[in-house]
């Protein structure tokens, strides 16, 4: 089984960034996909963002492109999320999760760190 955390959340003004990383341990990382989904209080979990195993593909949510992007360092079992020109909206918990598919239903990611929470104020 692996094992998720992530970091790197905060409380930012709206207009800043942030970087978000995700560590993944316990198998051999390179192998999955990796997302990025985010969850507002009161709101269903919402995908943000998916990086194919080799780095060459990515796809985001509508909402985010242009402002966010998703990299990974295989070498460093580390998957991140650039998120610029935050907004108060995109305030959230954000989970790193993990694949073998490439598409946005979190149903079918099969592990999940603990979330971070970013924080953007108006």
């Amino acid at each position: 089984q692996v094992q998720l955390v992530e970091s790197g959340g905060g409380l930012v003004q709206a207009g800043d960034s942030l970087r978000l990383s995700c560590a993944a341990s316990g198998r051999a990382f390179s192998a999955y996909n990796m997302g990025w989904f985010r969850q507002a209080p009161g709101k269903e979990r919402e995908f943000v963002a998916l990086i194919a195993w080799s780095g060459h593909i990515t796809y985001y949510a509508d909402f985010v492109k242009g402002r966010f992007t998703i990299s990974r360092d295989n070498a460093k079992n580390t998957v991140y999320l650039q998120m610029n020109s935050l907004k108060p909206e995109d305030t959230a918990v954000y989970y790193c999760a993990s694949t073998r598919g490439f598409n946005s239903d979190p149903n079918d990611y099969d592990a999940w760190g603990q979330g971070t929470q970013v924080t953007v104020s108006s």
